[in-house]
């Protein structure tokens, strides 16, 4: 069964944007979420399949409606939540 964030072939989903020098990040919190998720996979908390799956495994409405970070936050909560 294909997940939302699998939409190779489809059309509709407009253009990808990109700013002329874009910044990594938009804001700090971003840079916050980045270095956590490195954080948290250098110390074994969870591996990058993980990573991937627990963003995957938003609900549609929510992963189509995230930033690329929010996705991310979205990951660390979950996993971190998750972890023993």
């Amino acid at each position: 069964m294909s997940r939302v964030n699998d939409v190779g072939g489809q059309s509709g989903f407009g253009p990808i944007s990109a700013e002329e020098d874009e910044p990594p990040f938009h804001a700090d919190w971003e840079a916050r979420v980045y270095a956590l998720n490195v954080a948290m996979l250098r110390q074994g908390v969870y591996n990058l399949d993980q990573f991937r799956d627990a963003i995957e495994r938003m609900p549609p409405a929510e992963y189509l409606a995230a930033s690329y970070y929010e996705r991310w936050l979205h990951a660390v909560e979950t996993l971190t939540a998750n972890h023993d």
